[in-house]
């Protein structure tokens, strides 16, 4: 009876991580709300005025090298946090694909977060969905807690966009559509 009082303990955070990646309507939530919700996928785009300084994030990627938001530095970066169990961030991929693949000439650079996901598991993902960009393996959630006290990725998937001065100018929470991708990341590149 113990172990099973145990594997319940250990399963609860799970539920709810896994709860949060979901397509349901849900709000955005707050600046420094580190909470998981469910997502819409709606880009919300913030006045230059408003926007909060993306942090320094770097970490291991899934192919075996790094990456960072300081190397795409003047450049406007998509951050995407997904999860190989994840069934909106399956959804979403191709979408993303499309897009980075279809802005990179004009300056635009993709990274994805991999994020609390077995690493077989996520190279796996790539393998099949061969985005094309780089994709730092962040199993202990490391880079997400990073965005805490700016605008947070609060479900997963989720996507930022950083404008050319490293500053959030993005978001959406939940799996992002193609127009509502393409439009948010042109309006900010054309900056």
């Amino acid at each position: 009876m113990r172990a099973k009082s145990i594997s319940l303990l250990l399963l609860a955070p799970l539920a709810l991580l896994a709860a949060g990646c979901a397509g349901a309507q849900g709000g955005q939530p707050a600046a420094g709300d580190t909470r998981f919700v469910a997502g819409d996928g709606k880009m919300q785009v913030f006045e230059a005025s408003e926007r909060k300084t993306a942090p320094a994030i770097e970490g291991p990627t899934l192919d075996g090298g790094t990456a960072s938001l300081a190397a795409h530095k003047g450049k406007v970066v998509v951050l995407n946090f997904w999860a190989s169990w994840c069934g909106p961030c399956r959804a979403e991929a191709p979408v993303l694909k499309e897009v980075a693949a279809k802005t990179k000439a004009g300056g635009v650079e993709f990274l994805g977060v991999d994020f609390k996901d077995r690493q077989a598991d996520a190279k796996a993902f790539e393998r099949t969905e061969q985005t094309g960009y780089p994709h730092l393996f962040d199993q202990p959630g490391k880079v997400a807690l990073a965005f805490q006290g700016t605008v947070p990725p609060a479900a997963i998937p989720s996507t930022l966009i950083i404008d050319k001065q490293g500053r959030i100018a993005a978001r959406a929470l939940g799996a992002v559509k193609y127009t509502d991708l393409m439009n948010a990341v042109t309006k900010v590149r054309d900056e």
